[in-house]
């Protein structure tokens, strides 16, 4: 296997030539890491780098500067790029000009009024229906609209009294509303209520009022909005939705409640799945405290048969609750015949125990009860803590019988209560027992349990026991104490009491006059302390304890850091009916913003509290807007923001920047210039790091003036980070393609005396080379060598090659001697560099000599390299030295690349060396089985190119047997080679597999096989395809329409032809580059007229043009059916294409005007054709001169016959003998002298004789003229007198010879013709 490669020797010359720059892939990957390090980072070069750019980098002192007048300069000058994409003017100056704007959405209507100079209303509304009948056309955009806004307006000015019909107007209307045009719909209402037209259309204000919503400009939306209910017209189901949405989103409160309030009391029929809308708007009243409104809205919603959320119900329920309002709140439950949940149900429990007492909250819970309400253990223990608060201890029990005895477990808060209760009775004995209850009741102790024991014991003075409590503390694991520890001294502790300010003493004194309490062996003991505050701590222990405060402990744990524990006491407070305050609130979300815990955290958060979102500080939101930000929900940002706006609160800088950022990465434009604006009235500036991603940003998203502005304020800003930020802004200019503003940047600096440093240089070269602007990238470069720069290694990797091409090998040479570094990577890769350019350039010797300089640098070339060597002697067609390189390649185990495959596989195809060409497919299966397909592909592909269709099939038999499975792109290559091949059945069997296989062949593949099915003349077969590609919805390329279709023809299948067409349009299977040109033709021929202009018509709106030569048939076969209006709206639009009309349609129009008696237009006609530079035919003016002849225009006839002769042409005999036979009826005279005949030869080319002439010179011609006329031409007397002697003997046979005689002076006097003047009308 190879042997010829096997037998390569290695000891023979280095190879001379080198490919492509490394393989495309490995050429990314060191791009990429080279490029980030190079440019990103200046700093990165390399010492001997940096000191021969030292100097130059001295000199780039830009403090100087006048940063402003450098950027608006560059703003003035490229300022079309950001300034192009205005509206464009909609007043054309010609009706043409709007009809040329529509003629490819509607050319039938475009046809029809292109010649006409006035409109009437119905034409208006004729040109409108035709274009709305198209309006789905993908291809209509807001250009043909305008278009037709054009006509509209024309319309209207084109005189006074000019009235359009109301249905014109509806349709006007919604067509500017689809394409946005929203300000002229307003212009056109407000127009034609000024001429009494008002428009009743609900669609139309409806549709303005969802537009002006669509562009977030509230106040039209409202304002269009209240002219509808003006004018009594009701607004579409979709329009209140729309409005209702977005007043919820910007908080409108009154203006939402208003609308949907309208739409209640209209007669609509709402489903449940529009209950969203409501359910929002509901919501939004009740949270702005308008929970009258709020529940009036319930109240329709449910008499239109539909069931608000239970979410409403619970917003309505908490409205209530927080005004105090428990009677109305009852009633409204009542009414809704519902029970609220029971976290809403645990609120109003709370509220009512903190505000009225447990006693009323009792009364209330058994009125909810009664409607159906299911408490649960925390209801009852809200009402435990509360009694115990009240100190009605006997009643907490009573309420944890009733937990217990509806088999609901009580909660460690509620027995907390209890014990703290019990220690405020003085029953400190009890409290073990309700500890053991709870451990008995599975309920897991934990510190505030244990705190309760604590301080109950330490206010009771029972010591002991509360060092007993400290053992078992220690027993659950939840303290530590050590041997040397008292353990009384760890219950001050655990109770955050001074443990050295506290001592037990024993009262010593006779009478125990200092005793307080007793210990359990009778010793008088006594507490030495502040009393007043040791009772304030243990006495607040136990009063905390009673109605948990987790405010209190939400706000503990965050200034922990710990929000998790956090986010779990707000789950709690919310379950036990507490709401947290804005302290606690503003605390938590700092704390969830700072750690990062979770996004979806904050999110949560502040959707469910938006209330206290709208209170917290600037401070917080600002962080709040920051942490949404960098976290992609852009559209929560910017609402908080707006309500910020509102709030006229301070926005910082970091914020406007993550929002800007953010924008940039995920919003439109229009939205970035918009927050653009208020950041900049707000002095707005970032902080370096932030602008330098932000300049990159802008420039992505083609913001290139906001990008400007940016970079001025921050070298204003920041005068040290001049030349940092400048380099970041050119780079991204020059990754963005727009190297050519970098450039013009650079240039004013060097105009203000300010060079930048070879990292800027750079950069331009790198974008001129990625934007194929070599000479530009030349030109930097000789700019940089002049200043003694350094360009950065990708940029030199990029120029190089490019060198090489422009035939500028020294300076290639000198860029790589310049930027090379001894046994460094970055020599490699430019030396590699410029063996690209040297082989992709053909210089295969110096590639040599290059290649044997990397090997004495002890540069070691790897595969890349060996692949390029490879690459370029097979494009020198170098057999022997690519056979030796393979060997060295197997040698060193270097794998093949498919490039390399692909391009050997080529050479030995082309060569006709089979035996290696088999060898290197085998070589390349072995090392990459993986790819076996891509293999065997190339290798079909080029055994076709190459026309050995014989070898495919052995190594598609060789496929089969192997049991390998070909992939689409084998079936395409397959297909397409045996056509070439003119196998046509086995292009058509592998066609067929390939289809069965459910592959879809290429549009290529299809219209090749196709057209060679119609040209062998097996049309059925080309059918049969056709069909199938029907079934299967694939588009019908133009060969291929034209292959079958002109097939049909062919065969006088005319019937079927058009079939076929009518079913490609109804199927939507007519590809957007159709060209029909060709069947034009033929249908002409065909006399099917009709079909012709459908497929004409058919390419103008797929916006294609037909050639001149369709046009020309399309007005041929008009002419010859005599309908020469549309024959004439054809040549309209054909001149207005810039079309030019062959010499017989101008012909045949000018004919068949004469023939029908049209004149005037036949001679206008002339006119046009002599005015766009063609030459008129002597028919067209023999037609034209007899028709104004038998007209008896004389006059015209003479000027015409003037014009004649100006073209070149002499008028025959017959055409002279047809105006002088009516010289009878005319009398003519010309300065009360001359006669007609005088002056129409005279001006024909024949002079009259003077005076002086001899008077025989003249000859009368009785009989013909009433008068005597003298002829002074020699040529024109002979034939005059042997017509006026035969004319009298009648001998016509004769007089017809001699009136084709007379032709015979045609060349004379078409030589005397340039001599005669014509007449202004016809004069080129």
């Amino acid at each position: 296997m190879l042997q010829s490669f096997l037998n390569a020797q290695l000891q023979k010359p280095h190879i001379k030539q080198v490919g492509s720059l490394f393989s495309h892939f490995r050429v990314s990957i060191t791009k990429n890491r080279f490029f980030v390090r190079s440019f990103a980072d200046p700093s990165s070069q390399s010492s001997s780098s940096s000191s021969e750019n030292g100097e130059a980098i001295k000199t780039n002192d830009l403090s100087a500067l006048d940063c402003s007048s450098i950027v608006k300069s560059v703003i003035l000058r490229y300022s079309h790029l950001w300034e192009t994409n205005g509206v464009k003017p909609l007043a054309y100056s010609s009706l043409k000009e709007h009809i040329l704007g529509i003629s490819d959405i509607s050319p039938e209507t475009a046809r029809k009024f292109r010649r006409v100079s006035q409109l009437k209303p119905e034409d208006v509304f004729e040109i409108l229906l035709g274009f709305q009948f198209r309006r789905g056309n993908p291809q209509i955009e807001p250009g043909n609209v305008e278009s037709l806004w054009g006509i509209f307006q024309w319309a209207s000015d084109q005189n006074k009294g000019f009235k359009h019909l109301p249905q014109s107007c509806k349709i006007m209307a919604s067509m500017l509303i689809q394409v946005g045009l929203l300000r002229e719909v307003e212009s056109l209402l407000a127009e034609m209520e000024t001429r009494g037209i008002l428009l009743d259309s609900n669609e139309i204000f409806s549709n303005l009022v969802e537009g002006y919503v669509g562009v977030c400009e509230s106040e039209r939306a409202i304002s269009v909005y209240d002219q509808m209910m003006g004018r009594g017209l009701v607004p579409s189901l979709s329009c209140y939705n729309v409005l209702i949405d977005h007043l919820v989103q910007t908080k409108e409160t009154q203006l939402v409640f208003r609308v949907c309030s309208d739409m209640m009391e209209r007669e609509f029929e709402l489903s449940q799945a529009k209950m969203a809308n409501l359910d929002n708007v509901i919501k939004l009243l009740c949270r702005d405290g308008k929970i009258q409104e709020g529940r009036s809205l319930v109240k329709k919603v449910m008499g239109l048969g539909l069931t608000p959320s239970s979410s409403v119900l619970d917003e309505i329920a908490n409205g209530y609750c927080d005004k105090k309002d428990f009677e109305d709140a009852l009633s409204f439950f009542a009414e809704m015949n519902c029970a609220p949940n029971v976290i809403v149900g645990n609120k109003i429990m709370h509220s009512l125990c903190r505000d009225f007492g447990t006693e009323s909250a009792d009364l209330f819970l058994q009125e909810l009860e009664h409607l159906g309400f299911i408490a649960d253990e925390i209801t009852f223990g809200i009402l435990i803590s509360w009694c115990c608060r009240e100190r009605k201890l006997k009643k907490a029990f009573i309420y944890l019988s009733e937990i217990l005895s509806r088999n609901l477990k009580p909660d460690k808060c509620s027995y907390n209560a209890i014990i703290s209760g019990v220690f405020n009775e003085g029953l400190w004995k009890h409290a073990q027992d309700i500890l053991h209850e709870m451990v008995d009741m599975g309920i897991k102790l934990d510190l505030s349990t244990f705190r309760v024991l604590l301080a109950g014991y330490c206010k009771a003075r029972r010591f002991d026991e509360a060092k007993e409590t400290v053992g078992e503390m220690v027993n659950y694991g939840l303290i530590q104490l050590s041997s040397q520890e008292d353990p009384l001294s760890k219950a001050f502790t655990v109770l955050e009491l001074d443990t050295l300010a506290i001592r037990v003493k024993r009262d010593n004194d006779v009478g125990f006059s200092k005793t307080e309490f007793f210990d359990n062996l009778g010793n008088g003991l006594y507490l030495e302390t502040d009393l007043d505050e040791y009772e304030k701590r243990v006495t607040g222990i136990l009063e905390d304890s009673v109605v948990p405060d987790f405010n209190s402990l939400v706000t503990r744990a965050c200034s922990r850091g710990d929000v998790k524990t956090a986010l779990v006491m707000v789950d709690e407070a919310a379950r036990w009916g507490q709401g947290l305050s804005l302290y606690a609130f503003s605390a938590l979300l700092e704390g969830l913003c700072a750690s990062c815990f979770s996004i979806k955290a904050v999110t949560s958060l502040s959707d469910k509290m938006p209330k206290l979102v709208s209170q917290v500080d600037d401070e917080t939101l600002n962080l709040l807007v920051q942490t949404l930000c960098k976290s992609g929900l852009i559209g929560m940002g910017e609402m908080i923001l707006n309500g910020m706006l509102q709030r006229h609160l301070s926005i910082k800088s970091e914020t406007y920047s993550a929002l800007l950022a953010g924008l940039c990465k995920k919003g439109n434009p229009s939205t970035i210039q918009y927050w653009w604006v208020l950041a900049r009235r707000d002095k707005w500036l970032p902080e370096p790091r932030n602008g330098k991603v932000l300049l990159g940003c802008l420039c992505q998203k083609k913001l290139l003036k906001e990008a400007l502005e940016l970079l001025e304020s921050m070298m204003v800003t920041y005068p040290r980070l001049r030349l940092d930020v400048c380099n970041v802004f050119l780079e991204k200019l020059c990754c963005t393609g727009f190297t050519s503003i970098a450039h013009a940047l650079m240039d004013k600096f060097l105009q203000q005396g300010c060079s930048l440093d070879h990292t800027a240089h750079s950069y331009l070269m790198s974008g001129f080379c990625k934007e194929k602007r070599f000479e530009e990238a030349f030109t930097v470069l000789e700019n940089m060598l002049a200043k003694n720069l350094v360009p950065c290694l990708d940029a030199s990797i990029l120029l190089i090659p490019q060198l090489c091409r422009a035939n500028r090998v020294e300076k290639a040479i000198a860029l790589k001697n310049l930027s090379s570094r001894e046994e460094s990577m970055e020599s490699f890769y430019v030396h590699s560099a410029l063996m690209n350019g040297f082989c992709k350039t053909g210089r295969i010797r110096d590639a040599a000599i290059l290649f044997q300089d990397m090997l004495s640098k002890g540069l070691i070339p790897d595969t890349g390299i060996y692949d390029m060597l490879v690459l370029g002697f097979c494009q020198a067609n170098n057999v022997q030295k690519v056979n030796e390189l393979i060997g060295v390649m197997m040698r060193k185990n270097l794998a093949f690349s498919i490039s390399v495959y692909r391009d050997v596989v080529r050479l030995l195809c082309k060569n006709g060396m089979i035996r290696p060409l088999l060898s290197m497919k085998e070589l390349m299966l072995t090392e990459n089985n993986s790819l076996y397909l891509v293999v065997y592909n190339i290798l079909i592909f080029h055994l076709f190119r190459t026309g050995n269709s014989l070898l495919v099939k052995v190594i598609l038999g060789e496929l089969h047997k192997k049991g390998l499975l070909l992939d689409e792109f084998t079936y395409n290559f397959i297909v397409y080679g045996f056509c070439q091949s003119q196998d046509l059945p086995t292009s058509v069997q592998y066609l067929t597999g390939m289809i069965s296989k459910d592959f879809r062949p290429s549009r290529h593949n299809l219209r090749a096989v196709i057209s060679c099915l119609c040209d062998s003349g097996m049309l059925g077969k080309a059918l049969e395809l056709s069909r199938e590609m029907e079934l299967r919805g694939w588009i019908h390329g133009s060969v291929a329409q034209n292959a079958i279709i002109g097939c049909l023809l062919s065969h006088g299948k005319l019937k079927e032809a058009e079939s076929l067409i009518d079913r490609m349009v109804e199927k939507d299977l007519i590809p957007d580059n159709i060209n029909y040109d060709g069947l034009i033709k033929r249908f002409c021929h065909h006399g099917r007229l009709i079909k012709a202009v459908e497929l004409l018509n058919t390419m103008l709106k797929k916006g294609n043009l037909p050639n001149s030569s369709s046009y020309d048939s399309v007005i041929q076969s008009f002419c010859k059916l005599n309908r020469l209006d549309e024959a004439m709206d054809f040549h309209s639009e054909m001149l207005d294409r810039k079309l030019r009309p062959s010499i017989k349609t101008w012909d045949s129009l000018a004919q068949k005007f004469c023939h029908h008696g049209r004149t005037a237009e036949a001679e206008s006609l002339l006119f046009s054709m002599i005015q766009k530079g063609e030459t008129p035919t002597r028919e067209m003016y023999t037609s034209l001169i007899n028709r104004v002849r038998f007209e008896n225009d004389l006059s015209k006839a003479s000027e015409l016959l003037q014009a004649m002769q100006r073209s070149g042409f002499a008028p025959d005999f017959g055409t002279h003998w047809s105006l002088i036979t009516n010289l009878n009826c005319s009398k003519e005279k010309d300065n009360g002298s001359r006669g007609f005949l005088s002056r129409l030869l005279s001006e024909s080319g024949f002079s009259q004789r003077n005076k002086s002439s001899k008077q025989g010179s003249h000859l009368p011609i009785p009989g013909i003229m009433g008068e005597t006329t003298g002829v002074a031409d020699e040529v024109a007397r002979p034939n005059l007198q042997r017509i006026n002697g035969l004319s009298q003997t009648a001998r016509g046979d004769d007089v017809a010879r001699y009136r084709n005689g007379l032709g015979a002076n045609r060349e004379t006097t078409r030589g005397r013709a340039d001599s005669y003047k014509m007449p202004s009308l016809y004069r080129r």
